[in-house]
Parts: structure tokens; C-alpha cells; sequence
């Protein structure tokens, strides 16, 4: 049996990417989540099961596995769906998801992932708007190319697990895209296991006022649904 451990829904957007695929694909597993610690950092529980103190961190067959995108590629792996088929699509999806997790800093950084709250931001800076531009392209090149409804194809894969997290960004900051980037972002909010995730993450009483405090620094929060703690 696969053991992902997690953190908070609500603000984990590293977590959300292997448990999503994880749903998606039929696989099974058993969820641990571990809440930040509102007190301070983490990383000294967190080290108890994760080699970096930090989640997502996957167990399976005395296997330690850390990193999202390394997850997923374990997972892949292992159960067929994860990634395309054909090797040119495929290469799109891999390019797609590397570049998600190593890049888009200032989307990132200045758009934390809060899935409860809504937030009109200060200013869209340079750094953030080229993400945005760039993020813009990709989804539309993914969408162009392969027909949709996801980033590469017919079938959510590895890519649109790694982009799921944006998806949820996209509706708490109002970003400004194309509306076909738009449309894909909701489509990825609509499926089964992203419901399923922002339930468990409205419902969350635990806060961690670091991010909290991060969010309210970048702009104004005019709504927030998250139940009252």
C-alpha cells in the first residue's frame, strides 16, 4: 500500500499534485496529513517520515520517495495512464511538468495557494506577469496541439497534476488569462478529487499564519471561505 504524506489542503500545493493523480488514476493509497505547525517551522516533526522535512513524502515497499515530481515518476513507473502514450506527447507532458516544478518563481512566490480565500493583489509585477504570459502560452500550445481537454490530450496525466495547484491560484487572485487558459483552469477545479480536495480545505480549522500573513502582505483578502476557526 502506498503512504502519502501531506500537509494542510488548504495550503499544501506541493501535496495536492501526487494525491490528485493519485485519485485520478484509481490508485490506491492512504493519506496521512501532517498541519504545519502554527507555532513555527515544521521541518523537525515533518523529518520523522521525510528525509528533507518537508511533503510530499511517499512510502511504499520500505521505499522512501520525496519530491512531487518524483512521486509521480515512481508512480508512473508502476501504473499505466501516468504519463502519455505516444512519445511526442509525452515529451510535451514531461517538458510541461519539469518546468512547473522548476520555474514560474514569481507565480509562486506572489500568489501563494490559499484555496479558501479570494485576494485582489497589490500590483502584478513585471516577474509575475511574464509568468503569467508564459503560463498563458503553455496551456493554449498544450490545448492547440493535442485537442483537450487537458494539456496533453483526452486523458489528465502527470502534467495537469503538476498544474492543478495553478488552477486553484488562478481563482483566488482573479489572474488574468486567455480564455481558453481560463477555461482549462476551471475544468481542472471541476473534476472529482479537486472538489473533493477544496472540501477537505474549507473544512480545515488548522492555520499556519505564515502563509496567512504572506498573503495579506500581497494584496487585500475580500473573501474568505474557509470555516471560522
Amino acid at each position: 500500500m502506498y503512504v502519502l504524506h501531506i500537509a494542510n489542503k488548504n495550503y499544501s500545493s506541493w501535496s495536492l499534485r501526487p494525491w490528485v493523480m493519485l485519485h485520478m488514476a484509481g490508485v490506491a493509497f492512504e493519506e496521512r496529513l501532517h498541519p504545519f505547525s502554527p507555532e513555527g517551522p515544521s521541518r523537525d516533526r515533518f523529518l520523522q517520515f521525510s528525509p528533507t522535512g518537508q511533503v510530499p513524502c511517499l512510502h511504499h515497499a520500505g521505499q522512501v520517495v520525496w519530491e512531487s515530481l518524483a512521486i509521480l515518476e515512481y508512480l508512473a513507473e508502476r501504473h499505466d495512464g501516468f504519463w502519455p502514450s505516444d512519445p511526442a506527447v509525452r515529451a510535451f507532458a514531461r517538458s510541461a511538468s519539469a518546468e512547473m516544478a522548476a520555474g514560474f518563481f514569481a507565480l509562486r512566490g506572489q500568489c501563494p495557494m490559499s484555496v479558501g480565500v479570494r485576494v485582489r493583489l497589490n500590483a502584478i509585477s513585471e516577474a509575475l506577469q511574464r509568468d503569467l504570459d508564459r503560463l498563458d502560452g503553455l496551456f493554449n500550445e498544450g490545448l492547440e496541439r493535442f485537442g483537450g481537454p487537458f494539456l496533453a490530450g483526452d486523458a489528465f496525466t502527470i502534467a495537469d497534476a503538476m498544474y492543478c495547484p495553478v488552477a486553484w491560484r488562478i481563482r483566488s487572485y482573479d489572474l488574468p488569462l486567455s480564455e481558453a487558459a481560463l477555461a482549462y483552469a476551471a475544468r481542472l477545479r471541476q473534476l472529482g478529487p479537486m472538489k473533493a480536495w477544496e472540501e477537505a480545505a474549507l473544512a480545515e480549522t488548522f492555520r499556519e499564519p505564515g502563509h496567512d500573513e504572506e498573503i495579506a502582505a500581497l494584496g487585500q483578502v475580500i473573501e474568505d471561505r474557509r470555516v471560522a476557526v
